[in-house]
């Protein structure tokens, strides 16, 4: 299937951003030759919004790490006004456009790209992760810090154990896990993106996830140096 350009985004409607997303769907791939342990290098990927005046803009950070040493490897951020509004299920319209734009200043691609977002756990199959792993030609994987629920998905929250972990099941579906990264904390939310197997996204999200925080340190790091740039974007404020 042809790849509509980003630059086409603003123009289509809902109905049309729906249609694209239910042809790209089928041709998701939950497996791949990628293992927890094999993965050399992640990419973490955020993104946060401000308002300038009636103008709202946004910001997207990637930050890759080397998995073995825990390193930042590399960092890049792209920034724009975001031309297309807010759809539910449609998130992905508004983001790729600065999340291509910024992995194209990487100097080498990662192995496997992390979204502070979903996967396949999605009404239609297509969060950010997934709809963003054709443009990318990647590996994708969505580490959310809050459940998206999709109607008809059950959920039973894990048992408080690190390393605990509940399935997200919707017509005999694995859609993601909720996992507990350390005792006793909240979960984080694993889906698969594309072309990798949810067992390879749990073992390397607890892989990746250190003391200092419950979330995996891809997506956090990202996190962060998405608050860091908003505020030297928005409001001058000296980076570091």
């Amino acid at each position: 299937m042809e790849l509509l350009s980003p630059k086409a985004f603003p123009d289509l409607t809902e109905a049309e951003c729906i249609v694209i997303q239910r042809q790209l769907a089928p041709l998701t791939v939950q497996h791949g030759p990628l293992t927890a342990q094999s993965v050399r290098t992640a990419a973490g990927v955020d993104i946060a919004y401000w308002q300038e005046g009636e103008t709202e803009r946004a910001v997207c950070c990637i930050v890759v790490i080397d998995c073995e040493t825990g390193q930042v490897v590399e960092k890049r951020h792209a920034a724009g006004t975001v031309s297309v509004p807010y759809r539910p299920g449609c998130l992905a319209f508004r983001e790729l456009p600065l999340v291509l734009e910024a992995a194209e200043g990487l100097s080498a691609p990662p192995e496997l790209y992390l979204f502070d977002g979903n996967g396949i756990l999605h009404p239609r199959g297509m969060g950010l992760a997934t709809h963003a792993s054709f443009y990318l030609n990647a590996p994708t994987a969505g580490l959310a810090k809050h459940y998206f629920r999709v109607e008809g998905a059950s959920l039973t929250q894990p048992q408080a154990a690190a390393g605990s972990y509940s399935d997200i099941v919707k017509d005999g579906t694995v859609l993601g896990r909720a996992l507990r990264t350390h005792q006793g904390v909240r979960p984080v939310y694993v889906s698969v993106g594309n072309r990798v197997d949810i067992d390879t996204v749990t073992a390397l999200a607890l892989r990746l996830t250190d003391r200092e925080s419950r979330v995996p340190r891809p997506t956090r790091l990202a996190d962060l140096e998405t608050h860091a740039m908003r505020r030297v974007l928005r409001d001058g404020a000296p980076l570091g």
